[in-house]
C-alpha cells in the first residue's frame, strides 16, 4: 500500500513537467538531428524547380499529344489514362488530405475541448463536398442557360436574315447538345482546378515552413510524382473544355506554381510560422478537410461516375474492366505514396 502511495505521488509531482514539456514541443522545433536550415534551404530550392518542372510536364502531356491518334479524348487509351489519373486524386482526397486533417485536428497540441470532442474533420468535408455539388450544380444551368439564350438569339438573327423559320429550326437541334456537354466539360475544369490549388498551396506551405532534412528529401519525390499525375488528370479535363490558347496557358500556369509558391511561402514564414502551433494546426487542418471533401467528390463524381456511366465504357466491359484497373492502378500508387508524403 505504501509503495502504490508513493508512486501515486510521483506521478502527480512529475506530471506538471511531463504537460510543460508536452506543451514545448508543440510550441518549439523539436531536437530532432535532421534539423538544418541552411542544407533544408537549399533541397527546398532543389525542390521548387523540380516540382515545378514535373507539374508543367504532367498537366502539358494531354495537351501536347493531343496531335497523337492513340490519344485523343475520343480513344480508349485516353480513358484508361484519365482513370488512371482520377484514381490519383481520389487517393489524395483520402489517403493524403484526409487523414492529415484528422491528426492535426485531433493533435495532442490542441488543448481546447472542441477539438477533440466533435469529428471537425468529417464534417467540415461532408459540407465540403456538399458545397461542391452547389457551385458545380449552379454553375453548370448559369452556363448552360446563358448559352441557350445566346445560341437562341444567334439562331433567330441567322433565321431572319437567310429569312426562313426552317434553316432556324435545323441550326438550333444540332448546336444545342453539343454545346452542354462542353460546358459540363469546362465546369468540372475550373472546379477541379480550384480543389487541387488549395491542397497544393498548403502542402507547398508545410515543406516550405519545415527544416527537417530527412523528411523533405521523400516528400519532394513523392511531390513529383503527385504533381505530374494529378496533372495529367487536371489536362485531360483541360483538353475536353476545348478552351483557347490563352485560357490553356492561364490554367497550366495556375496549376504550376501553386506547389512551388506554397514552398516560396513556408520559406518567407519560417521564422513565424510553427506547424504544431495551434493556430496553425487549425487552419491548415480546416483547409485540408474542406479540399479532401472536394477532391472525392469530383474524382467520384465528375470523373469517375461521368465516364462509367457515360455512353464510351458502357458500351464495351472489356473497356471497362482495363479502366478500373488503371483506377486501382493510380489509387494504389498514390497510396503507397502515404508512406513518405
Amino acid at each position: 500500500m505504501a509503495s502504490t502511495s508513493k508512486m501515486v505521488s510521483i506521478i502527480i509531482m512529475y506530471m506538471p513537467l511531463l504537460f510543460t514539456k508536452a506543451f514545448s514541443q508543440c510550441e518549439d522545433e523539436t531536437n530532432n538531428p535532421c534539423n538544418n536550415k541552411s542544407k533544408a534551404l537549399s533541397l527546398k530550392i532543389i525542390g521548387i524547380v523540380v516540382i515545378l518542372v514535373t507539374s508543367i510536364l504532367g498537366v502539358c502531356l494531354p495537351l501536347i499529344t493531343r496531335s497523337i491518334p492513340a490519344l485523343s479524348p475520343d480513344r480508349s487509351l485516353f480513358v484508361m489514362v484519365k482513370a488512371f489519373a482520377s484514381g490519383i486524386i481520389l487517393a489524395t482526397g483520402f489517403m493524403h488530405v484526409l487523414p492529415d486533417s484528422f491528426d492535426m485536428l485531433r493533435s495532442s497540441c490542441l488543448t481546447d475541448n472542441p477539438w477533440h470532442k466533435f469529428p471537425f474533420t468529417g464534417f467540415v468535408a461532408m459540407l465540403s463536398a456538399i458545397f461542391t455539388l452547389m457551385v458545380d450544380s449552379m454553375a453548370t444551368s448559369t452556363y448552360t442557360t446563358k448559352h441557350t439564350t445566346i445560341s437562341t438569339a444567334g439562331d433567330h438573327e441567322m433565321a431572319v436574315t437567310n429569312g426562313g423559320v426552317h434553316f432556324h429550326g435545323h441550326h438550333h437541334s444540332q448546336k444545342g447538345p453539343i454545346g452542354s456537354q462542353l460546358l459540363r466539360y469546362r465546369v468540372v475544369a475550373m472546379v477541379l482546378e480550384l480543389g487541387i490549388v488549395v491542397h497544393s498551396i498548403v502542402i507547398g506551405l508545410g515543406v516550405g515552413a519545415s527544416n527537417d532534412v530527412c523528411t523533405i528529401k521523400p516528400l519532394v519525390a513523392a511531390l513529383c510524382f503527385h504533381q505530374m499525375f494529378e496533372g495529367m488528370g487536371l489536362g485531360g479535363c483541360i483538353l475536353q473544355a476545348e478552351y483557347k490558347l490563352m485560357k490553356k496557358a492561364i490554367m497550366v500556369v495556375f496549376f504550376s506554381i501553386t506547389t512551388p509558391f506554397g514552398i516560396g511561402l513556408g520559406i518567407g514564414l519560417s521564422k513565424t510560422y510553427k506547424e504544431n502551433s495551434p493556430s496553425a494546426l487549425i487552419t491548415v487542418g480546416l483547409l485540408n478537410a474542406s479540399s479532401a471533401g472536394l477532391l472525392i467528390y469530383m474524382a467520384l463524381v465528375d470523373l469517375l461516375a461521368a465516364d462509367f456511366m457515360g455512353p464510351k465504357l458502357q458500351g464495351s466491359i472489356k473497356l471497362q474492366i482495363k479502366s478500373y484497373a488503371a483506377v486501382l492502378l493510380g489509387a494504389g500508387g498514390m497510396s503507397l505514396m502515404a508512406k513518405w508524403a
